[in-house]
């Protein structure tokens, strides 16, 4: 009798000790690991162009006489902005001016006799030939005021548009000589930014497409603009394109001459799935991922696409929705437990 209870014993625990071996991990045997997840959800793509570039002024010029002669007078302040027209430098005129009025002198005269001259010529007083001289005369004297006057006009320099003077490198007294730099003038308001593509871009650019840029400088702030020329050949060395985006510079933060980061969106992407790079677990030639299932691991396959900046697209084997562990992978293997460290994190 007592034999036959201990071997009834020694099955039931055996039995029980079976039971405890069949309870792998994963299925009750081992504590949880404790995981980092992130939720998958749609992540809307910008398929954009970075380039780097140059803030360049529309229109710019070094404003220089074109005649030689004496500045008795600067009718403006070092950085000042001046109107299209605005009288910049004063040359001494006094010859000129005296050769104008010589001029429209000459030319009153000859206005005043060319009544007369048609009287005598009416009455044949005098010759056909002498009349017709008489009224060259008058012609040239018009012609030769119009040439005083070009050469008076010429004393003045005046702003050709609208803008802001810069440093001006001579001083009322100076002789100046004709085409020398005096000051240059720049219209800051719109600006131009100008960068290069790879020529393997270019098909994909158009006039009136959007950019936006931003500069070391002010690093929190986006400048809108639009493209406005493409250059119509490619440069041999580095193979790129050079573009032109206009820039409104109402508030003046831009200045020419500045580097700026470009982007131009090419096209909106369709939502994608995105998931954090640190979520990739490589294994030999394929790329896996821990996704959480019913509060275990399960490694999954992936085939990854195109990349941003800490994300990576997912073109297969994962869905919306699903979990998957980021942090916290070494401690896993396939059907293992785990325990979320916090709600699972979704895209921003």
């Amino acid at each position: 009798m007592y034999k036959i209870l201990t071997v009834a014993l020694v099955l039931a625990l055996s039995a029980c000790g079976n039971d405890d071996a069949a309870k792998g991990p994963g299925n009750g045997g081992m504590p949880p690991t404790l995981v980092d997840t992130y939720t998958i959800t749609p992540k809307e793509v910008s398929n954009t162009l970075k380039a780097v570039g140059s803030i360049r002024a529309i229109e710019a010029v070094e404003v220089r006489p074109e005649v030689s002669g004496k500045i008795v007078r600067i009718n403006f302040e070092d950085g000042q902005l001046v109107t299209a027209g605005m009288l910049l430098f004063s040359l001494d005129s006094e010859i000129e001016r005296a050769q104008y009025n010589e001029a429209m002198a000459n030319l009153r005269a000859s206005e005043r006799n060319r009544p007369r001259i048609m009287e005598l010529a009416s009455k044949q007083l005098i010759s056909k030939s002498e009349a017709e001289s008489a009224l060259n005369t008058a012609e040239v004297a018009a012609a030769q005021v119009q040439s005083a006057k070009a050469r008076l006009d010429k004393m003045e320099i005046r702003a050709p548009f609208e803008g802001v003077v810069g440093l001006r490198q001579v001083s009322v007294g100076a002789y100046v000589n004709a085409g020398q730099a005096l000051v240059e003038l720049v219209r800051l308001d719109p600006l131009e930014v100008e960068f290069q593509v790879p020529e393997s871009q270019v098909a994909r650019l158009a006039s009136g497409q959007n950019v936006q840029i931003q500069l070391d400088a002010l690093p929190s702030v986006k400048f809108d603009g639009a493209i406005t020329a493409i250059a119509p050949s490619v440069q041999i060395n580095g193979r790129s394109v050079s573009v032109r985006a206009r820039l409104n510079n109402q508030d003046g933060k831009l200045v020419p001459g500045q580097f700026a980061q470009v982007l131009v969106e090419l096209s909106k992407a369709a939502p994608t799935l995105m998931i954090p790079e640190q979520a990739i677990w490589p294994n030999g030639d394929k790329k896996m991922v821990y996704v959480v299932r019913q509060e275990k691991a399960e490694l999954v396959p992936v085939e990854l696409s195109s990349r941003e900046p800490g994300w990576v697209e997912i073109v297969s084997g994962l869905k919306a929705g699903d979990v998957v562990v980021t942090a916290g992978q070494m401690k896993l293997f396939p059907g293992a437990p785990v325990m979320l460290a916090k709600p699972a994190k979704k895209s921003p």
